[in-house]
Order: C-alpha cells, then structure tokens, then sequence
C-alpha cells in the first residue's frame, strides 16, 4: 500500500466511524439529551466543567472554549471551563495527593449541585476521571462521558454515555470533537436564538 492510499484509507476510516454515529439513534438521541441537559443548567445559572488527559484535555479545553468564548456568532460568554488550565494547582495536587485526585479536588471546590461535569476519556478508565464523576455525583451534579466503543468503568458512573463504537484512539478523539461541536452549536442555538 502506498502512502497516497494509506492517507486515503484514514480518511475513510474517520467517515465511516461518523457515519456510524449518524445511523446510531440510540447515540444521536444522548446526543440530544446532553444539550438539553447543558441547555438546562446553562439557563438556570449553573455552569460546565470540562476534563480529559492529554488529547481528551485538549478537547475539553477547545469546548470550554466554544462555549465560554463563541462559536457561531458574537453573543454573551457562558460559564464553562476545563478543570486543568491551572498548571500550578494540577501539578500541586498531583505532587501532594496524587495524579488521580486532580479533577476531583477541583470539582469539590468549584463545582455545585446544577452544574455538569464533561469528561473525556477514550478508554473510559482513566482514574481521575472516574474519581471526578464520583465527587461530581456527590456534589449533585450531572454527568456526561465522552468515551469509546465500551464506556469502560464510565459507562456505569455517568448520567449519559457517548461511546463512539471504536476502539482506535485517533478516530474516537475525532469523533469526541465533531460531537463536541455539535453540542456547543445546539447550545449556542437554542440559548441565544429560541
């Protein structure tokens, strides 16, 4: 197989994984019960906060920004933000208590009962992730999971599950944020334009 023909073959297999979640009802469908959630929480003052490692941070950084910032067209800020922007606090608290207690420190001290935690995590067994949802749950929020195909330990800690049905990283994170969007533009939408 030549490289042409490789490059091609990845854009393929990134189409037919979202093709995929558009013939997916039963996902399109939790796709619509998170921006009604986030729609929710938003218009009763609540906020959304956002978590992932690596390139799951990176998407749930990009959509806090969406949301935060703008997306389609100027309108005001919404409250939204990822829990790892701080860099001298996440590597205090992974210093002190551990890598896996991060997201969940921050959600105990920010988070409160209406607000949403997002969280991403491809395989859905990411530590710090789970411990976050589990404070999350505690603190009486709701919960959205970002994952792939299984949901992995996730699936049973979230309010609703996005599970890409994949199992290759690269495709799921790029999954993870046509979604993503999709949420911040029905959000947008729905807030400042109903």
């Amino acid at each position: 197989m030549d490289n042409m023909t490789t490059i091609q073959q990845t854009i393929q297999n990134s189409i037919h994984l979202k093709q995929q979640i558009s013939d997916n009802s039963e996902l399109v469908e939790k796709i619509e019960q998170s921006i009604c959630l986030i729609v929710s929480a938003l218009r009763n003052g609540n906020k959304v906060l956002f978590c992932g490692n690596g390139g799951s941070a990176a998407d749930a950084q990009h959509l806090a920004a969406e949301l935060s910032g703008r997306f389609y067209f100027n309108r005001a800020p919404l409250p939204a933000e990822a829990l790892h922007c701080n860099t001298s606090y996440l590597t205090a608290v992974a210093n002190d208590y551990g890598y896996e207690e991060v997201f969940a420190r921050m959600v105990k001290g920010s988070g409160k009962q209406g607000d949403i935690l997002v969280g991403f995590s491809t395989s859905g067994n990411s530590q710090n992730i789970i411990n976050a949802f589990d404070v999350a749950k505690k603190q009486g929020m709701s919960t959205i999971a970002f994952t792939g195909e299984t949901g992995g330990l996730l699936k049973g800690q979230s309010d609703i599950l996005l599970n890409v049905p994949s199992t290759d990283t690269p495709r799921i994170q790029e999954a993870h944020i046509t979604i993503g969007h999709i949420i911040c533009e029905q959000v947008e939408l729905r807030i400042f334009k109903a």
